[in-house]
């Protein structure tokens, strides 16, 4: 009888969701687990009873029972090189987003990933979201009939804005608004964008990096649709990882309004105040179920790979939401609209303002 094991690279806030969902799951023979830090590596450990647990993830990449990697690593600069090394060594691998910071590591994982045949995603977790899943029905069935605009406003609390902000130099549209990006390029295929103008505002963030506080993208579409797509990360504190979404999609014969801000279930109590649980962008364990969208996801990727199914984001539409929001920044940059697919002078442009951030 084969047996499939399993790994998690990076046992933080979701790579500890994926580890405990995989844990659980009776698809999962043993469980590896790797984490630099010795005090979350035991931690983890102490939950998931895994197999293995080791600091080094090289650990995991020359192990040849382990098929099956999810890459959960912060600060987002190791993405490519631990992904590389575990396509290379011939694993499946499920990658948080974004899939990288430059264009030429994006384009290696994807071709590596294609020559040794395996399966390879990006983390955008919003696709198993039961609303998103039912625009894309909806549009899928005509019901909305040809489809005009599309609005995404997504903000998160500052308590999570600081952490993210603080790790890593990449800004709201890279970080928040490329999730909306992903889940509305998908809803609209095979529409596909050409066309980006920014504009982002500052305030708390930015005296921590220098960062916006929100930014609103709009985005054409080849076939005419208009997408306005708003991320920020500057609530005031609340719920821990508060995230609160609006969405809007308007078409020629109908309309369909999603609220997914949380505000069905809160709690209140004298010590904590006003919170609003189950509010989280990746979700959270509720004792024998998962609420949100992380915990489906994780398996999802595993039964692809076990049934040889596809996977649910191509790695190239990864790179697509990658090149949105790269024009994002620069449109907000330098106040102009920015063509898709970019040019080498736009490519450039963004190397110029890496360099300067």
């Amino acid at each position: 009888m084969v047996t499939t094991e399993v790994a998690v690279i990076g046992t933080g806030w979701c790579g500890g969701i994926r580890a405990e969902t995989l844990a659980k799951s009776a698809l999962v023979d043993k469980l590896h687990i790797c984490e630099i830090l010795p005090e979350r590596l035991e931690e983890v450990r102490a939950l998931t009873n895994p197999a293995t647990a080791t600091l080094d993830y090289q650990d995991i990449v020359a192990n040849p029972a382990i098929s099956v990697v999810y890459i959960s690593t912060t600060p987002e600069q190791t993405h490519y090189p631990i992904a590389r090394d575990c396509l290379k060594a011939g694993k499946h691998v499920l990658l948080e987003k974004p899939i990288a910071l430059e264009f030429w590591e994006a384009d290696e994982l994807i071709a590596l990933a294609k020559s040794n045949r395996v399966k390879f995603t990006i983390g955008y977790s919003q696709r198993f979201n039961p609303k998103i899943a039912y625009a894309k029905k909806s549009i899928a069935e005509g019901k909305l009939g040809n489809v005009v605009n599309v609005m995404v406003s997504r903000h998160l609390s500052r308590n999570l804005g600081k952490k993210i902000a603080n790790r890593v130099k990449l800004s709201p549209a890279a970080m928040e608004s490329t999730h909306d990006l992903d889940f509305v390029f998908w809803l609209l295929e095979p529409a596909k964008p050409v066309k980006v103008y920014s504009q982002g505002a500052y305030g708390y963030m930015k005296e921590l990096n220098g960062s916006y506080d929100c930014m609103w993208s709009t985005v054409t579409m080849d076939d005419g649709t208009l997408v306005v797509v708003g991320g920020g990360w500057n609530l005031p504190p609340s719920y821990p990882n508060y995230c609160g979404t609006w969405i809007e999609i308007t078409g020629t014969e109908g309309a369909l309004i999603l609220d997914d801000t949380a505000r069905d279930h809160w709690l209140n109590t004298v010590s904590g105040g006003t919170q609003y649980p189950m509010s989280t962008m990746p979700g959270e364990h509720v004792d024998h179920v998962f609420a949100g969208q992380m915990g489906p996801e994780t398996i999802h990727f595993l039964e692809a790979v076990l049934k040889d199914g596809p996977v649910m984001v191509e790695p190239a539409h990864a790179r697509q939401v990658m090149e949105a929001y790269s024009a994002a920044d620069l449109s907000a940059d330098c106040g102009e609209p920015i063509s898709l697919p970019l040019s080498n002078y736009s490519i450039s442009k963004l190397a110029d303002l890496k360099a300067a951030r």
